[in-house]
């Protein structure tokens, strides 16, 4: 019955990652105009979910300053794949795909992966406490996977691509559940560990590649107004932190 549980919980979770088909029926050039606020919010929530959830978590379960170099490691590894993406398909600095999208799909499917484990670590503890961990974790995935889509169709993608994607990737707390459940009594050392390397992955996309996008932009309304939507991307963070 508990494993019955762990998938209901995560299943439901994945299907938050398909938010992004309310936008198929926006016409192209409303959508575009839409971009690049959507990029503002993806920074605020990246980096909000960095600071206001993952490293509090990873603290939380993670003794001394571990954590800290367990996001050092996030970081550096996530630049390390920018520059290794970016040589392989990039040619004469020309990407037909930012390399920042691939990056949020591995942070993304990373972080779901651990999303997966802590759902199936609380369920095994209790049904209460693996309610409340599911409540939890899909407040702060809604505004979260709003941005994920927006980054994926600022990088290149299409609507319909991103939004494949972007469920592949929520799949993958379906299998770190699996695995959680399979494993409980081990998987929860390595849990900080994921959070943590997560949180420096976030951290890095946010603040190399989307607020440098945000820069670009010339027309000062329209730079403004990213400004405003990062901002509500950190407040709904700090709002689902307390709600959650």
């Amino acid at each position: 019955m508990t494993l019955i549980w762990i998938l209901s919980a995560t299943v439901i979770v994945s299907i938050i990652s398909l938010i992004g088909v309310f936008t198929l029926g926006v016409k192209s050039k409303m959508f575009d105009k839409m971009l690049v606020l959507i990029v503002g919010f993806a920074a605020g929530a990246l980096i909000g979910s960095a600071f206001l959830h993952l490293l509090p978590e990873a603290v939380r379960d993670c003794e001394g300053e571990a954590v800290f170099f367990y996001a050092l490691v996030g970081f550096t590894v996530f630049f390390l794949m920018e520059r290794y993406i970016y040589w392989r398909h990039c040619h004469n600095g020309v990407c037909e795909i930012h390399t920042f999208t691939y990056l949020n799909l591995i942070g993304d499917g990373v972080h779901n992966f651990a999303d997966g484990l802590i759902i199936a670590a609380s369920f095994v503890t209790s049904l209460k406490l693996g309610l409340v961990t599911t409540l939890a974790v899909i407040l702060h995935e809604i505004p979260q996977e709003i941005g994920d889509f927006g980054i994926l169709v600022y990088g290149g993608f299409s609507k319909k691509k991103a939004l494949l994607f972007n469920f592949a990737c929520a799949l993958m707390a379906i299998l770190g559940a699996v695995f959680g459940y399979a494993l409980s009594e081990i998987t929860g050392q390595s849990v900080p560990f994921l959070i943590a390397f997560t949180a420096g992955g976030f951290i890095y996309i946010a603040a190399s590649d989307l607020i440098p996008e945000l820069h670009k932009q010339k027309d000062a309304k329209r730079a403004n107004a990213a400004f405003v939507s990062f901002i509500l991307g950190l407040i709904l963070m700090v709002l689902t932190k307390f709600i959650g």
